[in-house]
């Protein structure tokens, strides 16, 4: 059977029409230039009643973070919170990247949502974009009086490497005793750099994010150390020995995807070291589907549970 084959068929017209080199990632520079080329759209249009502010967050090291804050003028005071952060290979994406994601996230489920504007890879390798990430979750917790944040209800989620960077986030709080996410919301994260899984060398059509492209970026983040035997959990959660005392999570995945497999395993894992986990694997649905073809049914149903789970987690 071929990969389109595997597909649901409501997003199998996409690939006829997308370049076969969409996703060559073997110049990272011509990447993101034909990556920004084709995020080209309007701006996005914020729901009424949700205030949209941007401003630096002084990080420990002297530079400033930039995030961007999604308010809602309802919201109760204190507010449930989520700390997000954006994918596109360690290597690209910036605020305006899952915009549209995070301002309907906030005024639908009432929360506020701080997007992170973290460094990247390859000129910023791991530690610098974990790092970042950590420093604007501490700071939702030490402002959480003057932003009018419940420090109780603050999770941390991503979307592919964005929920790479929030698995690493959780694991990393817990290691240094500080306040952790009391949620982790996993969407098609990658958490192995090392491919030991069949699904993880299963995809190398470009028109797909693909084996090649994958082993490109985990080499940018990792600083050219990608299946080394030094890399640590924090920066690739599937090498992480103990999950226990973790927060509960939502992983979600779809099943024509490179990191079906690891995302199952590591939701497993989790389970058996006490930690609450949902999982969900979408039949026929490749990665960033939900996104890339929002009006398929597959990912209408996707994207509800998804904010069902937040709901659940941040607002019950």
């Amino acid at each position: 059977m071929s990969l389109e084959e595997r597909l649901d068929p409501e997003y199998r017209p996409i690939f006829s029409v997308v370049p076969d080199d969409l996703f060559d990632m073997s110049d990272i520079g011509a990447a993101r230039r034909r990556m920004s080329a084709g995020e080209v759209a309007p701006p996005v249009e914020y729901p009424e009643g949700l205030d949209v502010e941007d401003f630096g967050i002084p990080a420990s090291d002297g530079h400033t973070i930039g995030v961007r804050v999604y308010r809602p003028e309802a919201a109760r005071s204190p507010a449930p919170a989520l700390c997000w952060m954006h994918g596109g290979g360690f290597v690209m994406g910036d605020l305006g990247t899952d915009d549209a994601a995070c301002a309907a996230m906030a005024a639908q489920l009432g929360v506020v949502v701080v997007s992170v504007d973290y460094r990247l890879a390859p000129e910023h390798p791991y530690p610098a974009p974990l790092e970042d990430c950590f420093e604007v979750l501490m700071w939702m917790f030490s402002a959480a009086a003057d932003m009018g944040i419940d420090p109780s209800r603050v999770a941390a989620g991503g979307a592919s490497t964005g929920g790479t960077l929030a698995a690493g986030l959780c694991l990393l709080t817990r290691d240094r005793g500080r306040a952790l996410p009391c949620f982790q919301l996993l969407t098609y994260a990658p958490l192995d750099d090392r491919h030991l899984t069949p699904s993880s060398r299963s995809i190398t059509d470009g028109r797909f994010w693909n084996l090649d492209a994958n082993k490109i970026c985990w080499d940018a983040y990792l600083d050219g150390r990608a299946g080394s035997a030094d890399v640590l959990a924090y920066a690739a959660p599937a090498r992480a020995e103990d999950l226990s005392g973790l927060p509960p999570a939502f992983i979600s995945v779809g099943e024509v995807d490179l990191f079906v497999d690891e995302n199952v395993e590591h939701a497993q894992r989790l389970m058996r070291a006490g930690v609450p986990t949902d999982l969900h694997v979408y039949a026929g649905a490749f990665h960033g589907a939900n996104v890339v073809v929002p009006q398929a049914q597959t990912s209408q149903r996707w994207n509800r549970e998804i904010l069902g789970a937040l709901d659940r987690a941040l607002n019950q």
